[in-house]
């Protein structure tokens, strides 16, 4: 059996490859005229240069050399591009969107991964799904959420504290910064705690799981790309799920064992909350998320939905996945990034610790108005999302024969200018967030560089003119159109909340550890000479 399944997968393989190979050869497209870098291989194309945890040298030369658009390789010769003007983003996010989806196999890997969420959807039934869910990311909710994330924090302070009792320590800040965004939307998104956030607790399940899915999918990249979608049409799900079980991969074993935890949390916590609705507003308020949490607000607002937008429970139980995926390792990320670059730059340390500490003497613990009218500190994280965007690019795919227009024309390989680019269906657009959140000829010379003060005055006309799509301060960090981050405001909310209680307690210094972070898919640090784990150090001090 094993060895007729795996004859079958080959024979495919070979088939698939076959197939590209020649149809590149034969196809001709506009693509073809336009420029980009030499192709290092046939075979793997640009790929070992764009997706690479050295990669932003690369990303940066080809921005700077070849502008908005640019023609980049795939596998077997294939035709991608790699897009940063501000026009064509407009028309790929939000003017022609439906013209640029995902690819098909994103989608389905997504359902196998979290279930039938809004990561896992498109078209109409991913519209039924956001139009539920954003109410729940009104204003008027994440003042609601201000006291899980102040408490949630506390609790994280004071393991900090109780580290640096007796003077500086070396701490390794993306540890805690995880566990911190795990428990942070744990409690507001669930209404669950993952981690009691103390010194040496024992990591819950879900916690160990959630923290080793993106390593885990990389080393299964190639099969969620060409291979996924077609073996999914074999046989049954208890046949298939026979076929994984039986295949030697540890590494598709890894993958199948994560999601079965994080299924089987999600559907525990679901059938919690469920019963605790039922049993009236008492028996949800004694929960952690006292009733006020993501899902108890979704699924008592679903209860009182019509017929045509109320969502079943596997789209309500994809949804906890889906959440925990989107806000953990970006927030997390852009955390550990910020007080990186908050101790390597002592001078603006000093200026927002002095800000919030000031506005607490006045009003307190700072409550949802006094902490997003604080300049410095949304100037402080502005910066840091703008320049070094956790997601460095979004992916995209026609879903038919388009034109896709330029705000900047280009020079095509036969001396022509191109102000746009009629594009083939199922061609990959790799949308850089990157490039676009450093464009010189938006935010000027000094572009990047990490200046704070950039967003204490009025935006420069270069920025306010362009027509960067994104749904935040002409970034695409948080991408744009129907398909933008969501919780892009519970996000920054987080954000303000950890550093302002962090700043104002405690001194953070560079170690004597030279740090690199990886460009992959979040950009991760890591000790340069160290073991290659996900590690921050740094020197922390009570002030």
């Amino acid at each position: 059996m094993l060895k007729l399944i795996l004859k079958g997968i080959f024979s495919f393989a070979v088939f698939w490859v076959l197939y590209r190979v020649l149809r590149r050869l034969v196809v001709k497209t506009a693509l073809d005229n336009i420029p980009g870098p030499p192709s290092p291989s046939f075979f793997k194309g640009n790929f070992p240069q764009l997706f690479n945890i050295n990669g932003w040298d690369f990303h940066q030369d080809i921005a700077a050399k070849y502008g908005g658009v640019v023609k980049v390789k795939a596998l077997f010769g294939e035709n991608q591009l790699y897009v940063f003007d501000p026009k064509a983003m407009h028309h790929i996010v939000v003017k022609d969107q439906h013209s640029y989806g995902k690819e098909s196999s994103i989608f389905v890997f997504n359902r196998l991964l979290f279930g039938n969420g809004l990561l896992a959807n498109k078209g109409e039934h991913h519209r039924r799904q956001r139009k539920m869910l954003n109410p729940v990311f009104s204003i008027a909710h994440m003042r609601e959420m201000i006291p899980i994330f102040y408490s949630v924090t506390h609790s994280l302070r004071a393991s900090v504290a109780l580290k640096v009792k007796d003077g500086p320590q070396e701490i390794d800040i993306v540890s805690w910064m995880a566990r911190t965004a795990l428990e942070l939307i744990g409690q507001s998104g669930l209404g669950y705690s993952f981690d009691s956030l103390v010194e040496d607790a024992t990591p819950h399940p879900y916690s160990d799981s959630v923290k080793k899915l993106v390593p885990t999918i990389i080393r299964i990249a190639f099969f969620r790309a060409y291979l996924l979608v077609p073996a999914l049409k074999i046989g049954t799900p208890k046949f298939r799920r026979f076929v994984v079980d039986l295949l030697p991969w540890k590494n598709l074993h890894d993958v199948r064992d994560i999601v079965d935890v994080m299924y089987n949390t999600s559907v525990e916590i679901f059938e919690s909350k469920k019963k605790a609705l039922a049993d009236g507003d008492e028996a949800l308020a004694a929960q952690i998320g006292r009733g006020k949490d993501i899902m108890s607000i979704l699924m008592r607002a679903n209860m009182h939905a019509t017929d045509e937008d109320r969502l079943d429970e596997s789209e309500l139980i994809g949804q906890m996945s889906t959440l925990i995926f989107a806000a953990m390792d970006t927030t997390s990320n852009a955390l550990a990034r910020t007080l990186f670059l908050l101790a390597q730059n002592q001078d603006v340390q000093e200026k927002l610790r002095l800000e919030v500490t000031e506005a607490r003497a006045t009003y307190g613990e700072l409550g949802y108005d006094e902490l997003v009218a604080l300049p410095y500190l949304d100037a402080v994280c502005r910066e840091t999302l703008r320049l070094y965007p956790p997601l460095s690019y979004l992916l995209r795919t026609t879903c038919a024969d388009t034109v896709m227009p330029l705000s900047n024309p280009i020079k095509g390989l036969d001396g022509r200018e191109i102000d746009e680019i009629p594009i083939p269906k199922n061609t990959n657009i790799i949308i850089s967030a990157l490039a676009s959140n450093r464009d010189p000829e938006i935010w000027g010379s000094d572009s990047f560089e990490w200046i704070p003060e950039r967003w204490m005055g009025a935006s420069p006309t270069s920025v306010a003119g362009a027509p960067i799509p994104g749904v935040y301060s002409n970034l695409m960090t948080f991408g744009g159109g129907g398909r933008a981050c969501i919780g892009f405001k519970f996000s920054q909310l987080e954000m303000k909340v950890v550093l302002s209680i962090l700043i104002e307690s405690f001194k953070f210094s560079p170690s004597d550890k030279e740090i690199f972070w990886q460009m992959n898919s979040i950009a991760t640090p890591t000790v340069v000479g160290g073991n290659g784990k996900n590690e921050l150090p740094l020197r922390v001090s009570k002030v």
